[in-house]
């Protein structure tokens, strides 16, 4: 039987842009009138509120210093440093993210943090342990990922995976599986 498969990378372009799509909590540092494009408006936006907006609508807002990122969704390098070291700390199972999207929030968070070095509003050694600790977590995962790939999933340890990790999975287990059945069998 055909079986049609989606590039890894359409597949994990396919993941942004659903994040891009999911609401975020705001907060706004500076009054905006808004603005209406296509029938749909965005704002106005009242400097100390709160505002639930979707990513890729907050982004232009986010640029220009208007909102910010609520401290209840940021993550910086302090905060993924946190998920490395539990990471490391939990020895070789999974760790739970609740956000089925957390690595693609890392990829995005990242072009805020740059525009912040930029500005000069955060050190650059933020965004540089940022990264480093961005690698470390992501490392970890994918010697756990291909740990788990050499054997069967249990529903636990496959909910354990976000979005881009059970698409990496998927095609690892299936060449590890051929790769071991070509030498195993006769």
């Amino acid at each position: 039987m055909l079986k049609i498969e989606i590039p890894v990378d359409d597949a994990l372009k396919r993941i942004n842009f659903i994040f891009k799509n999911n609401e975020i909590l705001t907060e706004c540092i500076k009054n905006h009138e808004g603005f209406s494009i296509l029938g749909e408006s965005f704002g106005p936006f009242e400097k100390g509120k709160r505002y639930k907006i979707r990513y890729f609508a907050a982004l232009p807002f986010i640029e220009r210093n208007v909102l910010t990122i609520s401290v209840d969704e940021k993550c910086d390098d302090r905060d993924i440093q946190r998920f490395a070291v539990n990471e490391v700390n939990i020895g070789e199972v999974l760790t739970k993210q609740e956000d089925p999207y957390f690595l693609t929030k890392l990829k995005e968070y990242r072009v805020i943090m740059e525009k912040n070095v930029n500005e000069r509003k955060i050190p650059k050694i933020d965004l540089d342990r940022y990264n480093s600790y961005t690698s470390n977590y992501i490392d970890n995962r994918l010697i756990k990922i291909l740990k788990l790939s050499k054997t069967d999933i249990s529903l636990d340890e496959e909910k354990k995976l976000t979005n881009s990790e059970n698409i990496l999975f998927k095609i690892v287990s299936k060449i590890i599986r051929n790769w071991r059945k070509y030498f195993t069998s006769n």
